[in-house]
């Protein structure tokens, strides 16, 4: 629903309360720069404004999508945001929020470190929202306390993260489809509508190697890490995706006459399949995974043997040397049930995401952060994408995970602990020092 002025206002009101408060005071030893972490959760809280239900509270999440109203003012929000941290956002081609602040070696290339705020409909309040607002944070921490870096910093909002990392493809330089429809709204339409210009989407790109390296915060968005206890992940990588489409024909025929010997029932093909697929990813230890998510019957009838069934195949793990061998597996038993049912089954690559691998040195640059925290913490991948597998093509790259209440994300009861947001804000900011040093 649109975002009235009052509303708008009132959360400018309390991001000036937010402003007020009290910077978090640390030892002036050897006791790391911490942010502030009231003014996070205050952050975080208020931008759960823009998209939230009519008359619901914090705790219904959020329908913040790209373009929409709601979308319009949580930018206006995290750009004011910069403003109070010193910054002066801008706004390039493609729709994506930058604010930067100098080093004192301009000539070296800047550090770069954010992520989203749009949501999914009926989403949460932390997915992307934690990464951008504890950038912005970030920012705030440094000019607080007076404290200088060596590269330029630039914090980024991508826009449209949830359509497909809309705004990191631009900045990688990818062709996009500008009459694609989002929400109702066309592509190019979408990004005027904030600020952005489809006209000069060139004008967003990013060269190769142009930046000294981009830093994620994120929720994990699984449960390993509140399984596991552990406050901190240290993302390895964002795992490889194989898409197929599978196609099994049989013979549709009447379901009152036609015996069970006699049948090519092809859904009862797709239901061997899918438990081959099941099968086959677990026989080996590992985090892959395997998912038939979409299924179509023909001719979907209750007195009829089903004749076709069209459904998605997906393959995900860091490594793709390893999904491409289980599909083979998958490949050869489906032949199988192919001569045991009569049918004919075949499965078509559609789509290939090549893992997106995190660099080494950032791996242990957080994980040192962590420790210098007193911080635990978990080497894991990604099994979802981030706007940083494309900032992986262009330059060193690093995620750092907090965990996620019970594994749940892309809905509104997506929850992570305040003090482990601020745990990896801070770790967000060790690292960056550290990364400036180094």
């Amino acid at each position: 629903m649109p975002i009235t002025r009052r509303e708008a206002i009132a959360g400018l009101a309390l991001a000036a309360q937010a402003a007020t408060l009290n910077v978090r005071s640390f030892a002036q030893g050897n006791a790391p720069l911490q942010v502030n972490a009231e003014r996070l959760q205050l952050s975080l809280e208020q931008l759960s404004v823009f998209g939230r239900p009519q008359g619901g509270t914090f705790a219904d999440g959020v329908s913040r999508v790209a373009y929409s109203d709601a979308d319009v003012a949580g930018r206006m929000y995290a750009m004011d945001l910069m403003r109070r941290a010193g910054l002066e956002p801008t706004i390039d081609a493609a729709g994506n929020i930058w604010a930067t602040r100098t080093g004192t070696e301009p000539s070296l290339k800047p550090i770069l470190f954010g992520s989203h705020i749009d949501s999914v409909p009926s989403g949460g309040n932390f997915d992307g929202d934690l990464g951008s607002l504890a950038a912005i944070e970030v920012m705030h921490t440094l000019l607080e306390h007076q404290v200088s870096t060596r590269h330029p910093l630039k914090a980024v909002i991508w826009q449209n993260e949830e359509g497909g990392l809309v705004g990191s493809h631009a900045a990688h330089g990818d062709a996009l489809d500008m009459e694609r429809q989002f929400y109702g709204i066309r592509l190019s339409d979408g990004m005027k509508k904030i600020g952005g210009n489809a006209a000069a989407i060139g004008s967003a790109r990013l060269a190769p190697g142009a930046f000294r390296c981009y830093l994620e915060l994120h929720i994990e968005q699984g449960g390993t890490l509140d399984k596991a206890n552990v406050p901190i992940g240290i993302v390895e990588g964002i795992v490889a995706i194989l898409e197929y489409d599978v196609e099994i024909r049989g013979f549709a025929n009447h379901a009152g006459t036609t015996p069970m010997p006699e049948r090519r029932n092809a859904l009862l093909a797709a239901a061997r399949l899918i438990e081959t697929v099941q099968d086959v990813v677990t026989s080996e230890p590992g985090r892959q995974v395997g998912t038939v998510g979409s299924l179509t019957v023909s001719p979907n009838a209750r007195n009829v043997v089903p004749g076709l069934v069209k459904h998605s195949l997906e393959l995900r793990d860091l490594s793709l040397e390893k999904i491409t061998r289980l599909a083979e597996t998958i490949q050869t038993r489906a032949q199988d049930i192919a001569r045991a049912t009569g049918t004919e089954i075949a499965i078509t690559l559609v789509e290939t995401d090549p893992p997106a691998i995190a660099t080494a040195e950032i791996q242990t640059a957080i994980e040192q952060s962590a420790a210098d925290l007193g911080l635990k913490t978990m080497r894991l991948p990604s099994g979802a994408g981030h706007d940083a597998q494309m900032m992986a093509k262009l330059g060193p790259m690093g995620m750092i995970f907090v965990p996620s209440i019970g594994g749940i994300s892309h809905s509104p009861r997506e929850l992570s602990r305040w003090t482990d947001c601020a745990n990896g804000a801070n770790v967000l900011l060790q690292t960056i020092v550290r990364m400036d040093r180094s």
